[in-house]
């Protein structure tokens, strides 16, 4: 069975396509995208969050870096996460009007939470601690009780790292978007209670590990604490074990994909053209024009 179907594919290139056309309002884009997130899980249920989960973990090559495309995709995925826990029971919204907080903040009767999106393109290399912000997270608690970083799997660090010290010193669970995939699918066969409840216990897990850079001890104790829970989630865990493998694969190839025809573009330039395309690259007349700006401000006038 693929889990990756064409229709996914289709889904997919048709989202990368969407933010582009619907970047330039930064606010009022980040409220459309979540509507038509929300409009596709009314449509077709959990199959539309399972194809956002398996697909979404990286940036798109094709959008350029601090672009207004690539900060509409961190709140996509935002968007994503959110409705993820609407769907397993809990009551979720995404956070727009501030940079200095948590994206999405979530609650149910038991316990409450704060959690954050991150994505990477598969071009990136070199991530530190600060990209995973748990720190930040423990901060933008506030009076919730718990805190979430959703990551690609592939992007987390696999031997020792201080992100997994910070995190059970400061009780922030890192989770990825196939864990969160199995909770999805979990809600789903057992019920909306259930998944409520085995997310309360994954957060209380985190406090339990001796901190510890050690990342085979943190997601052991993640894996274990998911698995135990429910003999029923082991099939859907190797299910989604090989739909992470799937997405990963159709990821790169659509990265690739874009790579290769970006290569043959260039190829095809006059020298003309190539001039043109490195002084924008550059942004070379933009950092021109603001240095003609620059002046003193009148404040030596004012007395």
């Amino acid at each position: 069975m693929n889990y990756i179907t064409d229709d996914a594919k289709l889904r997919r290139y048709y989202w990368i396509d969407e933010i582009v056309k619907l970047s330039g309002n930064f606010v009022n884009d980040s409220s459309r995208v979540e509507q038509e997130i929300i409009g596709e899980v009314l449509r077709t249920g959990s199959s539309a969050l399972m194809d956002h989960l398996r697909l979404c973990t990286a940036i798109p090559e094709s959008y350029a870096h601090d672009s207004s495309e690539e900060k509409l995709y961190s709140k996509y995925t935002d968007a994503l996460i959110s409705e993820c826990f609407k769907f397993i029971g809990l009551n979720s919204i995404v956070l727009t009007e501030r940079a200095d907080a948590a994206d999405v903040e979530v609650s149910s009767e038991k316990y409450s939470f704060v959690a954050d999106a991150k994505v990477f393109r598969l071009s990136r290399t070199a991530k530190n601690q600060k990209d995973f912000k748990v720190q930040a997270m423990d901060g933008w608690r506030q009076s919730n009780d718990f805190a979430m970083v959703v990551c690609p799997i592939y992007q987390l660090p696999t031997k020792n790292s201080q992100i997994y010290q910070q995190a059970i010193s400061r009780n922030v669970c890192i989770f990825t978007y196939t864990h969160l995939s199995v909770l999805v699918r979990y809600s789903e066969i057992k019920g909306k209670t259930k998944a409520i409840d085995l997310l309360h216990k994954i957060f209380k897990s985190v406090s339990l590990i001796n901190p510890s850079k050690d990342s085979v001890l943190y997601w052991t104790m993640i894996n274990r604490t998911m698995l135990e829970f429910d003999e029923d989630i082991h099939n859907l865990w190797l299910d989604e074990k090989k739909a992470t493998d799937e997405g990963i694969l159709a990821s790169k190839e659509i990265a690739l994909e874009f790579l290769s025809s970006e290569r043959n573009r260039i190829l095809r330039m006059t020298k003309e053209e190539a001039v043109s395309e490195l002084i924008k690259i550059n942004k070379i007349t933009s950092r021109e024009d603001q240095i003609r700006k620059v002046n003193n401000n009148n404040i030596l006038s004012l007395s």
